[in-house]
């Protein structure tokens, strides 16, 4: 009996033996806790995949294929060179006051808008740093920035509306007749004055970033440069601002994917019309006035062509990022 036992033994270690020089337990081991590991990431990760899918994925591809078919169902380039050809979009006569060209006043609000936005972020960022109750400030302004932008947009009609509007308002009070008016009726002073009077519904944004980044720069970094004798202009030049690029970056990618694609303040500021003779209209109001004019192709051209832009502004600023 106790031999029996012990071949019994002996067999089943060699089985075993085998098992593992064939690979038996591996596949055990896959089709085991592994498989169910697997199983469940799929079940949880699915329904979400499928909506990006059909919410996301699918319309893209949807309006690619459209902004390349004519009405009839042929394939053309004709919905992106009656884009490109249309004043609207680039207006061959350049000259101000607007409307330039929907392309161009998306350009203008990147050229304005951006670096004022992103250096009143800084300098307040920088003068808050070691205020006690900042943060009463801080939130302040970034109240602009959580507000809804269509309602932004309706209070800066009634910013630039003479009467009720501070801005004329106080020109009035200067003395400066031209811009005692209101704004948004008048195509010499609508698009800036979009332009700057959305500079503080963004400025809260960089304001926070540049906040949290600053304190993560070491306290000793400006303490050695003190005992070094060195000058707080050099000082911001060589250390703060080199240290912030990151934030930087992040600040400029953001805002400039909502300054391309920035459609709800200027449809609630001015309506569907883009202002007087269209003096502020932009790219993404243009779709919207071919999709309601039912020139599907010509819309999804337009939303391809911002699309583009888009990515390849943020292909270059990412890289930017990686960068060491």
């Amino acid at each position: 009996m106790g031999e029996t036992g012990a071949v019994d033994r002996r067999g089943l270690r060699s089985l075993t033996a085998l098992g593992k020089g064939r690979g038996g337990f591996r596949l055990a081991g896959l089709f085991g806790p592994r498989l169910r590991k697997g199983t469940l990431r799929t079940v949880f990760f699915a329904p979400a995949l499928l909506l990006i899918v059909f919410l996301v994925v699918y319309p893209v591809l949807q309006t690619v294929y459209l902004s390349f078919i004519s009405v009839t169902g042929a394939p053309t380039l004709g919905n992106y060179q009656d884009v490109l050809s249309d004043p609207e979009t680039i207006n061959p006569h350049l000259s101000w006051p607007p409307p330039l060209g929907t392309l161009l006043h998306n350009a203008l609000w990147v050229a304005i808008h951006l670096p004022i936005s992103l250096l009143f972020g800084l300098w307040l960022a920088l003068i808050l740093r070691e205020v006690k109750g900042a943060w009463i400030v801080k939130s302040a302004i970034f109240l602009g920035m959580v507000t809804p932008m269509i309602v932004g947009g309706v209070i800066l009609r009634f910013l630039f509306e003479t009467g009720p509007g501070i801005v004329p308002s106080f020109f009035q009070a200067l003395g400066i007749r031209s811009l005692g008016v209101s704004w948004l009726n008048y195509r010499e002073t609508a698009l800036l004055g979009l332009i700057f009077g959305s500079v503080w519904l963004w400025t809260g944004f960089s304001l926070i970033i540049y906040s949290a980044g600053l304190t993560t720069i070491p306290k000793d970094y400006f303490e050695a440069a003190k005992i070094d004798g060195t000058p707080p202009f050099r000082m911001f030049f060589r250390i703060t601002l080199p240290l912030l690029k990151p934030m930087t970056l992040v600040i400029i990618t953001m805002t400039l994917l909502w300054e391309l694609k920035i459609f709800d303040i200027v449809y609630s500021a001015v309506g569907a019309t883009g202002g007087t003779r269209g003096s502020v209209d932009v790219l993404s109001l243009q779709m919207f006035n071919y999709f309601v004019a039912s020139k599907y192709n010509l819309a999804a051209a337009v939303a391809t062509l911002l699309t583009l832009l888009t990515l390849v502004a943020t292909a270059f600023l990412f890289r930017r990022m990686v960068k060491p």
